[in-house]
């Protein structure tokens, strides 16, 4: 959806930046502060190198104290949480680690049981410095809303009121570019206002005089008078920000890769080891399986994996806030798109010229282009940049402007090349002309009228087109397994089912509030769901759906922060690229934890024979960890396939008679 930049009424920045997860500044400071969000890695970091030092002076009983105390503390502290999720029945990786720290003790390998340590917390720390949680979605769009509306007072004085002591009734005054502060009715002749981002609408929606309007809508060039029809709490803006929380809090947890392979891999390691003492009649046997079988190739596998696919995707101008999206990612069934500036483009194109019989075809279609969009320069309307680029794009140069006048809202009378030029509405353009005659315009497109030398010339068809390279993407997400598609919009059905027909979409939903959306995509059946979109209208369908998408390059930022994943180029084929990011990371974590079990396997069938001794088991352990990080940073590579933009130039509009 195109933003129009809207100064706020004391609004501030946005708060989720990712660059807060890496403290800047020297070498020292950075190292403070990973110990402040990861003390426990740094802390069994220390013991380790302080372990290896002792040893170093033949003070083993030292290190024995010390190894054991910490991994004492350690498993208690552990095990409490590992307990509590028992109870919850979830079955997690922390149980094989903790079996694989005690059993590592009571062998006396203590160096092999700070490594698992070392390995537990440290896998922890790659996945939640992956997910980039340095802010979340609601800061950011209550950061968005207005603070403070322009009341009349007495004497029609203006007074600076905070937002929550307007009350309906009162009467307000809105000023150019600004947000409408509540909802209310518009007191005023008429307005302008861009609701692209609560409605998805890319046209300015123009308002008379008691119509109802929006808070969250941005205000045109005009200051407006309206009059408050509802507190701020229950306007429109506030209903949004309380659905992107509820739906933010109602998601369903996913559970952890590697936790799906720790259950049965320590079932077979304990049966593994059991065996072999039975077998032998020596419970060192057991110890020296279960040193072989510690868990580092699960522990580690997909963190490494997930943050060499979070790096690659970052560097392609798409940011995954959380490791987990990657796995929904590369699962996904179904992908539902918003329309205004997601599928299409969000800022209006001209699509044709429809020329008035006689005068107008007389004058051409170029001609009159070249006019309007002379005359346009000294329009501050939102089409008005538009039409300006149409005539650029048509190789017309702009013809000298003796003079303009702007009537606010409606258009532009302006004296040019010797011409007396009128472009804009069709009550403007009627009222200064003869032979004025309804566009015909379908649904989705927008006629900006234009008379010259007070006689109708003709009519400039506005419409937002379909991006260039969306028939790519959508077919590519099909060639990724992504077998479902809907469109979901705030449009009229009509200009939604058109879309929906040219970009090969299968289903539509079309006329929807946000509450409509976000219900919408709770009930689809095909899961995962992603959602792609932009606006705060898209805000609590993205924190609803499994993966929420956001095209943030123009996107509010309140749809970025409710997003899991953001698009920092506007390219809707990233969408694509972000679905095959996911499946590579998954299958390659998914290759390092096979081989890290596979492998853990070889060794632990080689220890049932008393081959492997639990020095030597701990070492070979750890060249399995470097086998399985090797692994898993092949996910920084591959996914990298042809985009599917279309570079092709612009068609030209095409010019057709009025008759």
């Amino acid at each position: 959806m195109r933003k129009q930049a809207a100064p706020s009424a004391g609004t501030g920045g946005s708060a989720g930046s990712f660059d807060d997860e890496e403290p800047a500044g020297s070498p020292v400071e950075k190292a403070r502060g990973f110990v402040r969000r990861y003390p426990v890695v740094a802390l069994t970091f220390l013991v380790l190198v302080a372990s290896l030092v002792l040893l170093q002076f033949n003070l083993g009983l030292q290190v024995r104290v010390l190894a054991s105390a910490y991994a004492a503390v350690i498993v208690v502290v552990r095990a409490a949480g590992m307990v509590r999720s028992l109870r919850e029945g979830r079955w997690g990786i922390d149980l094989l680690a903790l079996m694989a720290i005690a059993s590592t003790v009571v062998v006396g390998e203590y160096l092999a049981a700070l490594v698992v340590i070392l390995m537990l917390t440290g896998g922890e720390a790659l996945e939640n410095f992956a997910q980039g949680r340095a802010a979340r979605e609601l800061r950011s769009l209550l950061d968005r809303a207005p603070r403070f509306a322009h009341r009349e007072g007495a004497g029609a004085v203006l007074e600076e009121t905070p937002i929550g002591d307007v009350a309906p009734g009162d009467v307000l005054v809105v000023r150019p570019s600004e947000l409408v502060p509540v909802d209310g009715e518009l007191l005023s002749d008429s307005a302008s206002l861009d609701e692209s981002s609560l409605t998805g609408e890319s046209l300015p929606v123009e308002h008379t005089r008691g119509q109802t309007l929006l808070s969250g809508a941005v205000n045109g060039v005009a200051a407006i008078r309206m009059r408050a029809t509802a507190s701020a709490a229950d306007s429109q803006y506030s209903r949004i920000i309380a659905l992107v929380e509820k739906a933010s809090n109602s998601r369903a947890p996913v559970v952890r890769l590697a936790d799906r392979y720790a259950v049965p891999f320590t079932v077979l390691a304990l049966a593994m080891a059991g065996t072999a003492w039975f077998l032998s009649g020596e419970p060192l046997r057991f110890a020296q399986v279960l040193v072989v079988a510690t868990p580092c190739p699960l522990l580690i596998a997909a963190p490494v994996a997930f943050l060499a696919g979070t790096s690659q995707a970052a560097h392609k101008g798409i940011i995954i806030k959380n490791t987990r999206t990657l796995e929904q990612l590369a699962k996904a069934q179904t992908a539902v798109f918003d329309k205004t500036g997601t599928l299409t483009s969000g800022r209006p194109v001209l699509d044709e010229i429809q020329l008035a019989p006689g005068y107008g075809e007389a004058l051409g279609s170029r001609r009159i282009l070249q006019l309007a969009a002379s005359a346009e320069q000294y329009s501050s309307h939102v089409l008005a940049g538009s039409v300006i680029e149409a005539a650029k794009a048509a190789g017309l140069g702009l013809v000298t402007v003796q003079q303009a006048t702007e009537s606010a809202t409606h258009g532009v009378d302006a004296v040019c090349d010797g011409q007396r030029v009128v472009v804009g509405k069709a009550g403007l353009v009627r009222s200064s002309s003869t032979g004025f005659r309804e566009a015909a315009v379908r649904s989705g497109q927008l006629a900006v009228h234009v008379a010259v030398d007070g006689e109708y010339a003709g009519a400039l068809i506005m419409k937002d087109p379909l991006r260039r390279n969306a028939v790519d993407t959508l077919a590519r997400l099909n060639s990724l397994g992504v077998r479902n598609t809907m469109l979901l919009t705030g449009d009229a059905h009509a200009t939604a089912a058109h879309i929906a027909e040219e970009a090969g979409i299968g289903r539509v939903q079309a006329e929807c509030l946000p509450e409509d959306k976000v219900n919408t995509v709770a009930g689809i059946q095909e899961r995962p769901v992603l959602m792609v979109g932009d606006g705060v209208n898209d805000a609590p369908v993205l924190a609803a759906a499994d993966v929420g998408i956001a095209m943030g390059a123009k996107g509010a930022t309140a749809a970025s922060e409710s997003a899991d994943v953001v698009i920092m180029l506007d390219d809707v084929s990233k969408v694509a690229q972000a679905v095959a990011i996911g499946k590579r990371t998954v299958a390659v974590a998914l290759a390092s934890i096979w081989t890290g079990i596979g492998l853990s396997l070889v060794l632990m069938a080689i220890a049932m024979t008393g081959y492997i001794p639990a020095v030597a088991g701990a070492l070979l352990q750890e060249l399995v960890d470097l086998a399985t990080i090797l692994n898993g940073l092949r996910a920084l590579h591959g996914a990298d396939r042809k985009s599917g933009v279309d570079r092709k130039p612009a068609a030209q509009p095409r010019a057709v008679a009025s008759g």
